[in-house]
């Protein structure tokens, strides 16, 4: 405990990486809600791009923007896929036309690469368009795949090679408008919005508080000398499936500035034997195609704090929406906030047993 002390009071000064211009973590200007886009406004969109809609359009599952998969005439078509195309269209507000751009720049990087990943489609040059309501929006092909159900030694060593991949691909350009992955932004920013947030009940704001602020400062000298780089951001098993037997990401819409690390606990995310065996094995793979620095498995408890505080900021920045209300119906409550303030507590744990072996 002592160490842990010494550390807190100890100047720090975070060099994780190369500094980027700076972005508010829930976008620069104000985040408006979805209450519907209408299918004239999705077949509006998808026929200014020169495409003739048959008119049927089905939405997609997708919590922060609005996602439609829309049917198109393609006498040429040689697969059913061929005729569908996949329209996005972005939240207002929470991302700027640079930030999508930086999104869609990977993905073409990726497919320069022969790295499998479905890249938004271009006209006239360009990915990203906008309607005359002034939404920000972009169209992709449909892809087929479908949900890895288990993962065994061959799917664990192709994700390895391929988030290797998509690594060194993703050190070799920098993304200065997207957000870093850092205690700044998405620790005590978020916090600055959770405290201030309607949801959060009197009685449990200095606890949160004091737990968040307690993290931040232990986290810090676990991030010296990490290098930060363009990642997937947002790594989890809903975000991989498999097409012909061999996974791919999908979804780099929270793709961010930050350590490697962060893709490839997320698909290894427990802390038993079996899990650490699974990440061992992935990490195996991973070194055959790349480097790894190893001193960033070390900041994995403190980057699963940080999107832990990053979720309930996410949760309450967006709680007018009905789709939120619906999908987190317990949000705000006694229940809500002791169980958060509790995790959170368990974390520091985990991340002062980092720090003793560091030291």
């Amino acid at each position: 405990m002592n160490l842990v002390l010494a550390i807190l009071e100890r100047n720090i000064k975070n060099v994780a990486g190369p500094k980027l211009m700076s972005a508010n973590v829930w976008g620069n200007e104000k985040t408006e809600y979805f209450n519907s886009v209408t299918p004239d406004q999705v077949l509006n969109a998808i026929e200014s791009l020169g495409y003739k809609a048959t008119g049927r359009v089905m939405q997609l599952a997708s919590m922060e923007n609005r996602v439609f998969e829309v049917e198109i005439e393609n006498e040429d078509a040689k697969h059913v896929s061929e005729k569908f195309k996949i329209l996005k269209f972005y939240r207002p507000g929470r991302w700027s036309k640079e930030q999508i751009q930086e999104e869609h720049q990977f993905l073409f990087d990726l497919i320069e690469h022969d790295i499998h990943a479905i890249a938004p489609e271009k006209s006239n040059q360009e990915s990203v368009f906008i309607t005359q309501d002034g939404l920000y929006f972009c169209i992709f092909p449909k892809q087929g795949g479908r949900a890895c159900d288990e993962w065994n030694d061959e799917l664990l060593a192709q994700m390895g090679r391929l988030l290797a991949r998509l690594h060194n691909v993703g050190k070799a350009h920098t993304a200065k408008y997207r957000l870093k992955l850092d205690i700044n932004t998405f620790g005590e920013k978020n916090l600055e919005l959770i405290l201030k947030s309607p949801h959060m009940l009197p009685e449990y704001q200095e606890a949160y508080k004091l737990t968040a602020q307690t993290i931040f400062k232990l986290s810090h000298p676990l991030f010296e000398q990490i290098q930060f780089q363009r990642i997937h951001g947002d790594c989890h098993h809903g975000n991989i499936l498999l097409h012909d037997g061999r996974p791919f990401l999908i979804d780099f819409d929270d793709m961010s500035v930050g350590p490697r690390v962060q893709d490839i606990w997320m698909i290894t995310p427990g802390r038993d034997e079996y899990s650490l065996a699974q990440r061992e094995k992935l990490l195996a793979a991973y070194t055959s195609m790349s480097d790894f620095d190893y001193r960033e498995l070390k900041v994995i408890e403190s980057l699963r704090a940080l999107r832990m505080i990053h979720f309930s900021a996410w949760i309450g920045h967006r709680f007018q929406d009905q789709a939120f209300q619906r999908a987190f119906p317990t949000f705000g409550s006694h229940q809500y906030w002791e169980k958060e303030i509790f995790e959170l507590k368990t974390q520091i744990g985990y991340i002062q047993d980092e720090l003793t072996a560091l030291y």
